[in-house]
């Protein structure tokens, strides 16, 4: 297998040197609190997609960072139309990712979470068939379950007619899902965002211009601005942009 493409810290504090798996684990970490953290890739005109999947934006630095994020987070969270559209499989992780959350107190696997207002999903789709830890499905009490859905996964109505993900996040927390990884949709991104859910954006910029067509990152009903700051900048070998944004942690209560 080849040598891994180097990662080095642009910002702060410059190295040239490469960062290992456990410098960039250090350098992202889970934090001593629930947390929401987003993670996508763009291109460097703003795409979400090439030919209409994420995968074409996706180069090894990313998907390198792609699984220490899974690897540190309790919970993955993801839209149901993203679900299908990008045909989510199982969440499985290395061996040595397993042994790593193993070693820190953590279930060897993260929970699948998937959120879905209609509950057009598959029951059958490896994403919960195959899955090695039960999923959660956040819903409302308004949509009817498929038939089969509820062997395969936890179902969670939360909210009326819409899904509360405010009530939803709260739910995941109390199951123990503190460490929650979002990996959108758009649409998800925009309602989390709308909703202040959002505590972490973890941005690569792909070095590549995808042309008019392809849709933002986000989506959705207009929401207000929020300062989210800068907490590092990590450039490939290749050109790829790794981006930390978080806002401050709250007070201890």
């Amino acid at each position: 297998m080849s040598a891994p493409t180097p990662i080095s810290r642009l910002w702060p504090t410059p190295s040239t040197a490469p960062l290992d798996d456990a410098g960039l684990t250090e350098l992202y970490g889970r934090a001593d609190r629930p947390r929401l953290r987003v993670n996508f890739v763009t291109s460097v005109d703003g795409a979400v997609t090439v030919d209409g999947y994420s995968a074409g934006l996706s180069g090894e630095p990313d998907k390198r960072v792609f699984g220490l994020l899974r690897m540190l987070c309790d919970g993955l969270l993801v839209a149901a139309g993203t679900l299908r559209h990008e045909g989510y499989r199982a969440v499985r992780l290395s061996e040595p990712r397993r042994r790593w959350r193993l070693d820190h107190g953590l279930a060897e696997y993260p929970t699948l979470v998937v959120v879905s207002g209609s509950l057009a999903l598959d029951p059958a789709q490896a994403a919960f068939a195959d899955a090695p830890v039960r999923p959660v499905v956040l819903t409302h009490a308004a949509a009817d379950a498929p038939a089969g859905l509820a062997e395969v996964a936890d179902v969670v109505r939360c909210g009326a007619d819409r899904v509360d993900l405010a009530a939803g996040l709260a739910e995941l927390r109390r199951r123990g899902l503190g460490q929650v990884l979002c990996e959108g949709g758009p649409y998800l991104f925009g309602a989390l965002t709308a909703a202040d859910l959002v505590d972490e954006v973890c941005l690569t910029v792909a070095p590549l211009l995808a042309g008019a067509g392809p849709g933002r990152i986000t989506a959705g009903p207009a929401a207000a601005p929020r300062e989210l700051p800068l907490r590092h900048v990590l450039a490939a070998a290749d050109g790829t942009l790794l981006l930390r944004y978080a806002r401050a942690a709250a007070p201890a209560p």
